[in-house]
């Protein structure tokens, strides 16, 4: 089996209000995640996501698609789509996808494992879903 190319890449977890961003490589498959991105309908505060870009140079951009549980596309579907593209046009960077089906359960599930809270506001569950977006992507790679 061939290896890998080593590769930094940043995920998000797209949301309306807030969007999670995680860094991770794909030389251990794993990630952290970092701070949440405020966002206002959808759009985050773009020189944030430009501050992350420069700081953590990633090869590629990964982006949560939220599918309906029968794996069919939604509203939201269709704003995470839009996200992505918008990610490419403005920085260039290779851009995937990947379904976050339950992502946020399981994330506010290991937050009440890790803590026994349920603040989920101040446990950064967006970042969260997205270190385990990105290391399910390195898993299915």
């Amino acid at each position: 089996m061939p290896s890998r190319p080593h590769q930094t890449v940043l995920a998000f977890d797209y949301g309306t209000r807030h969007i999670g961003v995680a860094i991770g490589q794909s030389l251990t498959g794993t990630a952290e995640p970092l701070s949440s991105l405020k966002a206002t309908d959808g759009s985050p505060r773009w020189q944030e996501v430009e501050q992350l870009l420069k700081e953590w140079q990633p090869k590629l951009l990964l982006v949560g698609l939220p599918l309906n549980m029968d794996g069919s596309h939604s509203a939201m579907t269709a704003r995470a789509e839009k996200f992505s593209r918008r990610l490419h046009g403005r920085f260039g960077l290779e851009v995937a996808t990947m379904d976050e089906r339950l992502s946020s359960f399981e994330a506010k599930g290991e937050i009440i494992n890790h803590t026994g809270s349920r603040d989920f506001k101040h446990n950064n569950v967006d970042s969260l879903s997205a270190k385990l977006i990105l290391e399910s992507w390195f898993r299915d790679q």
